[in-house]
C-alpha cells in the first residue's frame, strides 16, 4: 500500500502533506528529525491519510493536494474538526 497523509505539528499547528509506502515508519522519521522539511516542527501527528494500491496514484493525489489550493481547501472544509 501507498499512503498520502497529512500530519499536523503539535508545536505550531502547521500541516505537511506527504506520500509514503510505510506510514508508521515515515511518521517515526518525521518525529526523529530525519526528514528535512519536517524536522523544525516536531512533534507531528497523523491527522488524515488515504491508501492507494498504486504508488503512481498516491503520488498524483499528493501533488494535487500540494499544488491545488482549492483541493486542499475543500479537504480542510470537509474535515474542519480534524485538520
Amino acid at each position: 500500500m501507498h499512503y498520502v497523509y497529512i500530519i499536523k505539528s503539535k508545536k505550531d499547528g502547521s500541516i505537511y502533506i506527504g506520500c509514503a509506502s510505510d506510514l508508521k515508519k515515515r511518521l517515526k522519521q518525521d518525529n526523529n528529525g530525519k526528514a528535512y522539511y519536517t524536522k523544525n516542527k516536531i512533534p507531528w501527528e497523523v491527522r488524515y491519510y488515504e491508501a492507494f494500491y498504486s504508488e503512481k496514484d498516491a503520488f498524483v493525489r499528493e501533488q494535487k493536494l500540494k499544488n491545488n489550493a482549492r483541493g486542499l481547501q475543500e479537504l480542510k472544509k470537509r474535515l474542519k474538526n480534524t485538520i
